[in-house]
């Protein structure tokens, strides 16, 4: 409200807020946001903010029908496991070259991303692939197979059935 020169004011009208006061107060206001959000900010950091994996070791039973030589790739896992009659082994499906899932194919493996390819013991027949595929730990018990995709073994090492 504004007051007209020569106008006297009432006792009950508000006192005028200065700018000063107003400037004080969103400050305040400002700074207690602020505390709040970072007071949320640090209840949330307790609680993991990555998604669950799954696990590096995996067991499968592998079919019966599989034939010798050829690869038995398990549902979500970048993984080709083979028997034959020397024993059970699995190779990795992720290309050496950029981290591409590779593809069973009859020869081997290839790679859709730049057209590496492989033997089906993972040996590197085509680049850009700089190395084989990695062969991976294996371990049976009880007509399953134990897969650990996190230990890398020399290539060729075959357990027995």
């Amino acid at each position: 409200m504004t007051v007209k020169p020569g106008a006297t004011r009432s006792r009950l009208d508000p006192e005028p807020m200065p700018r000063r006061d107003v400037l004080g107060l969103l400050s305040l206001w400002s700074m207690a946001t602020a505390l709040l959000f970072a007071t949320v900010g640090m209840f949330r950091l307790p609680k993991a903010a990555v998604l669950a994996s799954p696990s590096k070791k995996f067991r499968v039973a592998l079919p019966d029908t599989l034939a010798a030589g050829e690869p038995f790739v398990p549902p979500g896992r970048a993984v080709a496991i083979y028997r034959d009659p020397e024993g059970v082994y699995a190779i990795s499906t992720i290309c050496t070259h950029l981290g591409c899932i590779v593809h069973a194919t009859t020869q081997g493996f290839e790679c859709p991303c730049h057209g590496s390819g492989f033997t089906a013991s993972g040996e590197v027949t085509r680049g850009p692939a700089p190395r084989a595929l990695d062969w991976l730990q294996v371990s049976t018990s009880g007509g399953l197979v134990t897969v650990d995709e996190g230990v890398t073994v020399p290539s060729g090492t075959r357990v027995p059935v």
